[in-house]
């Protein structure tokens, strides 16, 4: 439980590689109608590793339907620039395609969702049982 306490209390990056932590911020961000941010984000994260030219295609289509293009089931919030970058080099994804947006994103995610997980129920219910410690 230390290390959970030690993690919490660090930055939303070092928080995002422990699954618990994960789960319990998405669980949070859907409360606040804001899940699709870390859902893209990971969605990106996975999309980066993937090496197969064919994978990369199907799975950049998958993300753009899902998250960036106007209407999207899971629309994020990014300016029309960065959509319109995207939607230019769709047809012919690289693995840096949705950098731009995946920044954005985070930086949403730490500067304004994040906070308020902090400050949250659900985040003072996790951290109590590591402060019992």
């Amino acid at each position: 439980m230390v290390q959970i306490y030690f993690f919490l209390n660090s930055c939303l990056i070092n928080n995002l590689f422990f699954q618990d932590i994960k789960l319990v911020f998405e669980d949070f961000l859907r409360t606040e109608y804001s899940d699709e941010n870390l859902l893209f984000w990971l969605a990106c994260k996975k999309y980066k590793k993937i090496t197969r030219v064919t994978e990369m295609t199907i799975a950049a289509k998958r993300i753009y339907t899902e998250f960036v293009q106007v209407g999207a089931p899971r629309q994020i919030n990014i300016d029309c620039v960065t959509r319109e970058e995207i939607s230019k080099n769709i047809s012919q994804p690289g693995p840096n395609c949705f950098d731009g947006a995946q920044k954005l994103i985070y930086g949403l995610m730490e500067n304004d969702c994040y906070p308020r997980f902090l400050k949250s129920e659900i985040y003072q219910d996790l951290l109590e049982p590591a402060e019992q410690q």
